[in-house]
């Protein structure tokens, strides 16, 4: 009988396919004694499957594919976790210790592990908590000699049925997940996950359909089972008649059509129906990633995380290094603004040069702004780099995460010894290059004015400012129900921000995940936002929105929604926008 399961949207699109059940490495891990002559040889054997693992990494940050910042993202996590002693090492005295096997130690070790930031109960943290059971998967799969990706489906397989195949796991790492496209995949369900892991990214960046947080879907699926994904509703369909078949057919078919006209939109202006002109761009991590930039003719680059830069090595970037990465992206762009946010370390970004340190909650501690100014000469050392990057592009400073008006005025006051240094040494910078602030927090949000006296331009960074106003962990499947875009906190926080600010004559962009998402895309041009920042996959998507749009109907429609305090009644008038 056909039966519906109802899980959290992470990557849009239909996937109709065949069921192929992946095994969760967790569960098949027992325990038994090894002789003290093999300890050393278990030991050893636990260290060369951390080494295949590791080898795995690099070689996929090595495989070209369109989630490339994804992928880099991800892989400098998954080997400092690797890395690090409490995993590995920790679990390497176990079996010395008490004379166990290989795949039981290294289990013991992570659950231990995975006790101590429940105890932390930090929203960062546990964010990376799934990356630590992502990277033991993939270790205990050497270890017990499973296949580290998904297999193709056999051609004979393929000859019988136009079925596509789709993944049933508990949970699925990205690594698994960027080999899908090569490998036929068409989709994907796990039993846990949230819309803002790294795996959810990937698959977004990549195009396959995927839900997650269905909780019991790999125990009552079977292999082979006809499945039916609805990216776009979190809806799983298991075995349907032929009728729901069809239809879903000829949704996906007009999806496809859709995706490929989208392509001719590259190069059109982005502008409404009324005239108003948008400006699209680009989230970046890398230099390499300015190349999709620029595929879909991003108007520039919205926001460059410069800590992958940092991070995942044991010395921190010199100047040199740094100036010649942004460098780069700044010729790149070949003119088009170029916004690189400063350093934003701190809670689940570490650095592996910073030394231990113990922090009761990281979320709310050093981070940030904040870290770049407890480390004085790391900052000028960064400011001088992006100075002196200025004179090869039109660059533009970013400040994360600010809340007080000292925070601004000792950022400034760096910014200013970097530019007097600079002229001593007759090197050419541009000395007008605009500087902003991310508004992130609620009360940078309820201060505006602070910020606007002191700063050239804003830019709103929705994932944290939601997660903060809601005291929502986003990470955490069992309230990720919760993380609310369309709150009427949430809303009013942004309107508010956005109205300041151009009423103030400053540029404001939102550079979060509601900037990259069509289904807000309306919401926003009625806030009076004009500059969007999303991932380079995001912009076609956006950018039909806007030339379907009529900005001066949609603000007096929105108008009327931000006065409404019911949540459900928000959600049904912004469907009709």
């Amino acid at each position: 009988m056909p039966f519906v399961i109802h899980g959290l949207p992470v990557s849009q699109g239909i996937a109709i396919g065949q069921a192929h059940l992946v095994s969760h490495a967790l569960l098949e891990v027992n325990h038994f004694l090894v002789a003290p002559r093999h300890v050393e040889g278990e030991i050893a054997r636990l260290k060369d499957a951390a080494a295949a693992v590791r080898t795995e990494l690099r070689a996929l940050r090595a495989t070209p594919t369109t989630a490339q910042s994804e992928v880099s993202a991800f892989v400098d996590l998954h080997t400092m976790l690797l890395d690090d002693p409490l995993l590995i090492e920790a679990a390497g005295k176990l079996i010395a210790e008490r004379r166990c096997n290989a795949e039981w130690a290294l289990v013991q070790q992570m659950e231990h592990l995975l006790e101590e930031f429940d105890v932390i109960e930090d929203a960062y943290l546990r964010e990376r908590k799934a990356d630590v059971i992502q990277v033991v998967e993939r270790i205990l799969k050497v270890l017990l000699g499973h296949p580290g990706q998904v297999p193709k489906r056999k051609e004979k397989d393929k000859k019988e049925t136009d079925l596509g195949t789709i993944v049933v796991a508990h949970d699925l790492s990205p690594a698994d997940t960027i080999h899908f496209k090569d490998n036929q995949i068409a989709g994907f369900v796990t039993d846990v996950g949230g819309a803002t892991s790294h795996t959810a990214i990937v698959a977004r960046s990549l195009g396959i359909p995927a839900v997650v947080g269905l909780r019991h879907v790999r125990a009552v699926i079977r292999e082979d089972d006809v499945i039916i994904i609805d990216g776009a509703r979190g809806v799983v369909i298991v075995d349907p008649d032929e009728r729901v078949l069809e239809e879903y057919r000829l949704r996906r078919s007009e999806r496809e059509l859709e995706r490929s006209k989208l392509k001719r939109l590259r190069t059109m202006r982005a502008a409404t129906l009324d005239g108003e002109a948008v400006s699209l761009y680009a989230n970046i991590e890398l230099p390499r990633d300015v190349t999709q930039a620029r595929e879909v003719e991003a108007d520039g680059v919205g926001l460059f995380r410069t800590e992958f830069l940092f991070m995942n090595r044991d010395e921190l970037p010199d100047e040199d290094e740094q100036f010649e990465a942004y460098r780069a992206v700044a010729k790149a762009m070949a003119g088009k603004p170029v916004t690189i946010r400063t350093l934003d370390i701190g809670a689940d970004k570490t650095l592996n040069s910073g030394g231990p340190r113990t922090e009761i909650n990281p979320a709310l501690g050093l981070r940030a702004i904040r870290y770049s100014l407890s480390e004085p000469q790391m900052f000028l050392t960064q400011l001088r780099a992006l100075l002196r990057a200025s004179a090869y592009g039109k660059v533009q400073i970013l400040f994360p995460m600010l809340a007080h008006a000292q925070e601004i005025q000792s950022a400034l006051a760096a910014l200013a010894v970097a530019k007097t240094q600079l002229k001593t040494e007759k090197i050419k910078f541009d000395d007008k290059i605009p500087v902003g602030g991310m508004i992130e927090v609620p009360a940078a949000a309820l201060a505006l004015g602070m910020f606007v006296k002191r700063l050239q331009y804003l830019s709103i960074g929705t994932n944290d400012l939601i997660q903060y106003t809601l005291a929502i962990d986003r990470a955490d499947e069992a309230v990720a129900h919760l993380f609310d875009p369309l709150h009427p906190a949430v809303l009013r926080l942004i309107a508010q921000t956005i109205q300041t600010g151009t009423r103030a004559g400053l540029p404001v962009s939102v550079c979060g995940e509601m900037a990259g998402n069509p289904a807000y895309t309306r919401l926003l041009l009625g806030m009076g936002l004009r500059q969007f920042s999303m991932q380079s996959s995001q912009i076609l998507d956006v950018k039909q929105e806007i030339l379907r749009a009529d900005a001066a109907e949609v603000a007096a429609k929105v108008t009327r929604i931000l006065r409404q305090d019911e949540p459900e009644r928000i959600r049904e008038a912004i469907e009709r926008l």
